[in-house]
């Protein structure tokens, strides 16, 4: 049996990835395409979700007056915005398709990053203002949810774990990309608006957020030209709400949250922590590498749970942030100068086990769902066919909605760090809290999922 495309809609007919002979001749080069397509847009897409991360350390040197916590709230607020919208994002591909829905959302994404690009030349830009910008830069972080939900679709179960963890790792490299790239690029007068700082050297602020435009406008055609819709998976908002009543729903989601929420959260808020904590520090040009080493520990998170089972590998990154984030206090100024090298150090730890366990609970994710499923619709006596379907539909929801949970991290924390500098002037007090989640994270992990063999995690 071919699969067949609609040349209107690149939808795809006959679309059967369990089918080992159907995969190998046909599906897997299709997939591939799709792929391809979706990590590039994703990756742009976290590139504008975490440009405030960049931005925000330089607006007080062009001439801005914000406070610290004011500054740590806007590297905060894209995050919350791209939590929200990961909701509705998370249902959109069965009703509007992924290939429609990957065009409009990476096209959305070209307003705020022209309207940044001209705010930072004016320094009587109020804050209202930064925050809207801010918030309109959360709907790059939905994308996640949508595009994930997506990539699933085109996946046999065997190599989903593979495969959402290269979406998601390569998608997260977005982060490592702009803040690797934001420090160069506002060095070149590449565009106008050049400002000139104390010690008379300038910077282009503007530059981080243009760069992204022409980038975006290639990724929007690269969708609509080469990306497919799989005929026979679309489904009504009705038929997927059901899903939001499952308890693994709500325990995979807290366990995202601290691993996906984490890397996210501390992808925001570490440059602005690391220049509080250590000022005679230029980190600006050295944060890029946490998120890097989080966004490939991604993809091996996805690779190891395929391998060795997702409990496995999600209790062994559980057990690691646990570690590191006791070590984080011996780092820190207090009754001793601090060390700015064991800080970073036990940071990129930090993001390394973040990222590993960002793959592997997707895994989880996606073996829970599928078999949940598949079991519910068996004791109904529904067709395999039939079984099939609701199976995809639910486990896309699934990774949508929960990834919504776990990009709270990404306001909560910065945000946390912010409040306990203002009450305390030191961030001890939100890494004990984070500290004490991961301790139940592991607890859960392991009594919930580790001790259990229902599923074959």
């Amino acid at each position: 049996m071919s699969v067949k495309s609609h040349s209107d809609r690149g939808a795809l007919k006959n679309w059967l990835p369990e089918d080992q002979q159907f995969w190998e001749s046909q599906g897997k080069p299709i997939a591939r395409r799709n792929l391809i397509i979706s990590v590039s847009a994703l990756l742009l897409a976290f590139c504008v979700w975490m440009l405030f991360s960049a931005v925000a350390v330089n607006l007080n040197r062009v001439g801005f007056n914000f406070t610290v916590d004011q500054l740590f709230l806007l590297t905060a607020l894209p995050s919350l915005s791209g939590a929200l919208f990961r909701v509705p994002y998370s249902f959109v591909v069965p009703v509007l398709g992924g290939r429609l829905w990957t065009v409009l959302s990476t096209a959305v994404l070209i307003i705020p990053c022209v309207w940044l690009g001209f705010a930072v030349q004016d320094t009587t830009t109020p804050f209202s203002v930064f925050i809207i910008i801010s918030l309109f830069c959360g709907l790059a972080g939905a994308n996640f949810a949508s595009s994930m939900g997506n990539i699933s679709l085109f996946y046999p179960k065997s190599k989903q774990g593979a495969a959402l963890g290269i979406n998601g790792g390569l998608g997260n490299l977005g982060v490592s990309v702009m803040q690797l790239v934001a420090p160069l690029i506002i060095t070149v007068p590449f565009f106008v608006g050049g400002v000139t700082l104390e010690n008379g050297s300038q910077i282009w602020l503007a530059n981080a957020a243009w760069i992204w435009v022409p980038l975006l406008a290639i990724a929007t055609l690269a969708a609509w030209t080469g990306m497919n819709d799989i005929a026979g998976m679309r489904a009504s908002l009705r038929e997927q709400l059901p899903v939001l009543k499952q308890g693994h729903l709500w325990t995979m989601g807290m366990l995202y949250l601290a691993t996906f929420g984490s890397f996210i959260g501390f992808s925001a808020g570490f440059a602005m922590l690391a220049k509080t904590q250590f000022p005679q520090v230029d980190i600006i040009r050295l944060a890029f590498f946490g998120p890097f080493l989080g966004a490939l520990a991604r993809s091996a998170g996805g690779f190891l749970s395929d391998k060795f089972g997702g409990v496995r590998v999600t209790a062994a990154s559980f057990t690691l942030m646990t570690l590191f984030s006791a070590l984080v206090f011996f780092t820190l100024p207090g009754s001793t100068a601090g060390s700015f090298i064991g800080f970073y150090l036990v940071f990129m730890g930090l993001f390394l086990a973040a990222g590993l366990g960002s793959g592997s609970t997707f895994q989880m994710i996606a073996v829970i769902f599928r078999q949940i499923t598949l079991e519910r619709m068996t004791k109904q006596g529904r067709t395999a066919e039939e079984a099939q379907h609701a199976a995809v539909t639910d486990t896309a929801a699934a990774l949508g909605f929960i990834s919504a949970l776990g990009a709270v991290g990404g306001f909560f924390i910065p945000k946390a760090f912010g409040t306990s500098l203002t009450l305390t002037g030191s961030p001890v007090g939100a890494m004990k809290i984070f500290l004490i989640f991961y301790v139940v994270c592991l607890l859960v992990t392991w009594l919930l999922y580790g001790r259990r063999r229902t599923h074959k995690n």
